[in-house]
């Protein structure tokens, strides 16, 4: 363990939209999506919501990658690899519901103790999960939230209103992403969580491209791998180029070339160096008759 000084590192953002059917949550998704890269191409969307994100074809040329019925983690993974491979900048997952309603029926089918079980069906999720948080892509989750409704007074009248309650998915799993917004039947969101602190205390807001771009900008800001090879190849010396090392341990693994590159350039630049300002003391006398003395010089040459 090392301990080194705190650093923000330009990130792909990790986000969640949770509400009840009919919030809005694809159209959201979308216009955030679009906001965050502003090229409909680049978005995909991995559809397990019988092809709904077709019916917003009008706002853009997106791809959409439809499951087909096939919702166990490994699936979403394999298409979280397709996606990647395609060169997406955003990945849209429509939804991550169904991903866990598969897990619970296989859970519920597995003979033997119930809770000895969950063994079989927790690492598959926690696979998912890390595949989201270490794709280089920006990832939106949408989840389903059970449903309830409540008598609100309109008008002067108590007439039921549907709201969203806890979501259909695995407890703890708001910890894992950087936003989660919760999303009402008025299409409006509010942020649950928010580790960027642009929504934190705001009021409930329509999404619109506007808010991907404040997201990208937030993402943008902080350190790349780029500055860092940077940094490395400005190093003078060999105390620089660990100074460099210790501040981003993280990144260590990943530039490790590019490390050990700059460590045998700055050797050989002190080899040559020092061969080149070898001092050899040789005395060199000169004899100068100066009318009756003779004078002795005894000089030293630098070679």
């Amino acid at each position: 363990m090392q301990l080194r000084k705190s650093s923000k590192k330009q990130a792909k953002i990790k986000l969640a939209l949770q509400g009840c059917a009919g919030s809005g949550k694809t159209y959201s998704a979308l216009l955030l999506a679009y906001g965050l890269c502003r090229d409909w191409t680049k978005i995909a969307v991995i559809d397990s919501e019988n092809n709904s994100a077709d019916l917003y074809a009008h706002l853009g040329q997106y791809n959409v990658l439809p499951l087909e019925g096939k919702y166990d983690p490994e699936t979403y993974i394999d298409a979280i690899k397709v996606c990647e491979k395609a060169g997406m900048e955003v990945i849209i997952i429509d939804s991550m519901s169904q991903c866990w309603d598969n897990l619970l029926e296989y859970h519920a089918c597995l003979p033997g103790n119930s809770f000895t079980n969950w063994q079989k069906v927790t690492p598959r999720m926690t696979s998912l999960i890390q595949m989201i948080l270490g794709v280089n892509c920006h990832v939106i989750s949408t989840m389903r939230c059970k449903q309830d409704y409540v008598l609100s007074e309109k008008n002067g009248k108590m007439v039921p209103e549907k709201v969203g309650l806890k979501a259909v998915m695995r407890d703890g799993i708001d910890y894992e992403y950087t936003i989660v917004f919760d999303i009402n039947m008025k299409h409006q969101a509010v942020a649950s969580k928010d580790r960027t602190n642009l929504f934190t205390g705001k009021s409930e807001f329509t999404i619109t491209p506007t808010t991907g771009r404040l997201i990208l900008d937030w993402c943008n800001d902080g350190v790349t791998l780029e500055m860092i090879k940077g940094e490395i190849s400005k190093a003078e010396t060999l105390e620089q180029l660990t100074s460099v090392y210790q501040q981003y341990p993280e990144w260590n693994q990943q530039l490790i070339a590019d490390f050990s590159k700059r460590k045998a350039e700055l050797l050989s630049s002190n080899e040559d160096v020092q061969s080149k300002t070898t001092i050899n003391y040789q005395p060199n006398f000169t004899r100068i008759n100066h009318a009756d003395r003779t004078i002795n010089f005894a000089t030293t040459a630098c070679q």
